[in-house]
């Protein structure tokens, strides 16, 4: 998620001063409650003040538990859990990129939560999300929010050029350029991150390593495969050029809402951005496909979302408040309330109601789900896609050749995991 930080860091470097020692030692009475804090790294705008109201709705139904909630720039987050848990200062109960999970709890910073109240309704969540949530078979974290990226594009436009949502890259490149033709508007704009390009590994049946075989598999014929058909839809009738700006995100996300662009990958946390958009005043008016596929004829997308975890640094009576805490924001009423809140996409499918699945965001998202690829229990895989970001916008932006770009990749990537071949 994208986020105007610049007003939030100074408050909150100032809030987690005053709390970075967490739980285990924060005034608490003998007679009186707990005192748990929560570090949240939701959007302060968006999201946060859902999760504020459960906070007070838990300690009503709970007066032994009080929780400290502390709003956490998503993009300090990491670095000041990994400082503050390595000099036993961090918060109770951690909102956990699930990319985070795995390296927290190779670093002993995250408790294991099998057989405690946290799971205690485990088989109510997507296995998937509770594979995700391991690292070395135990369990580090409890499915909060789940995401994954796919196809979302204005009805409207797609209906007036008579083309459908495509199922292959292919024919996104001709459904483009209809739309263009047609309505005059590009008919996709395709993104540099290399998040983004991750759907066009799996569409390959490539990644960024193989796990199994410790590997960095990013220069793989397969893999430059994909990054060439990725690197295509830059260049074409009805296809956006790279945005190589620091600001593209926002860009691609704008000309979206306001339909100036038919179609873009994106994902579940811009719902309700979506709706605050001229485009989709009519919220039916948009579409949500699973991302189109590669020539190995199936298509998928990463999986993001975050994990509710808990810190292995406080003592057993906040840990204890901790796991009560934590299953009461994933149990189904809890998350049922976030998605309308919110219109993110819960982890259990008891959450999905009727009334849940009446927003169109949620239910497109949901239906697209099943494309959706876990990441490897790899400490180090999140970080792999830094160096594709620094090379890939070189190489959309026509400054590196695709080998080139690859290349230096792959150098980098080697760095962050030394005992992978190439």
């Amino acid at each position: 998620m994208r986020r105007g930080i610049a007003a939030t860091a100074l408050v909150a470097s100032l809030a987690l001063a005053a709390t970075a020692c967490g739980g285990s030692d924060s005034g608490d009475k003998a007679d009186g409650p707990v005192t748990i804090t929560w570090w949240d790294t939701s959007n302060a705008t968006n999201e946060a003040p859902t999760y504020q109201a459960l906070v007070k709705e838990f300690e009503a139904a709970n007066k032994d538990v009080k929780v400290n909630y502390v709003n956490v720039p998503f993009d300090q987050a990491q670095n000041k859990f990994d400082t503050a848990a390595g000099s036993k200062g961090a918060p109770d109960v951690l909102r956990s990129e699930v990319g985070w999970t795995p390296a927290f709890a190779k670093k002993g910073f995250f408790l294991p939560l099998d057989d405690t109240e946290a799971l205690a309704e485990q088989d109510r969540f997507q296995p998937s999300l509770i594979e995700q949530a391991k690292y070395e078979g135990k369990t580090y974290g409890v499915p909060f929010t789940t995401d994954t990226l796919a196809l979302v594009y204005n009805k409207e436009l797609f209906k007036k050029a008579g083309v459908e949502a495509p199922k292959t890259w292919d024919d996104l490149k001709k459904a483009a350029a209809t739309i263009k033709d047609k309505t005059g508007v590009d008919g996709y704009w395709g993104s540099t991150q290399a998040y983004y390009a991750q759907s066009f590994l799996y569409g390959e049946g490539a990644d960024t390593v193989d796990v199994d075989a410790k590997k960095i598999t990013v220069t793989s014929p397969e893999a430059k495969k994909a990054y060439g058909t990725w690197q295509s839809l830059f260049k074409g009738k009805g296809l956006h050029k790279a945005d190589t700006t620091a600001d593209a995100y926002a860009h691609i996300q704008e000309a979206f809402v306001s339909g100036k662009v038919a179609s873009i990958i994106q994902g579940p946390w811009e719902i309700t951005n979506f709706y605050k958009g001229s485009a989709f005043k009519d919220k039916g008016n948009l579409g949500i496909a699973t991302v189109p596929a590669g020539s190995t004829g199936k298509a998928g997308a990463p999986t993001g979302g975050h994990n509710l975890s808990v810190y292995a640094g406080s003592d057993s009576a906040h840990q204890k408040a901790a796991l009560k805490f934590v299953n009461f924001m994933t149990s189904a009423k809890a998350q049922e309330t976030i998605a309308l809140k919110n219109s993110t996409l819960p982890t259990r499918e008891d959450a999905y109601t009727a009334e849940v699945k009446a927003d169109p965001g949620i239910a497109g998202y949901q239906g697209v789900l099943s494309a959706a690829r876990p990441r490897p229990a790899l400490p180090e895989y999140s970080s792999l896609w830094t160096p594709l970001d620094d090379e890939l916008i070189k190489i959309a932006g026509g400054k590196e050749s695709l080998d080139k770009g690859l290349g230096n990749a792959e150098t980098a990537i080697a760095k962050l995991v030394p005992d992978y071949s190439k």
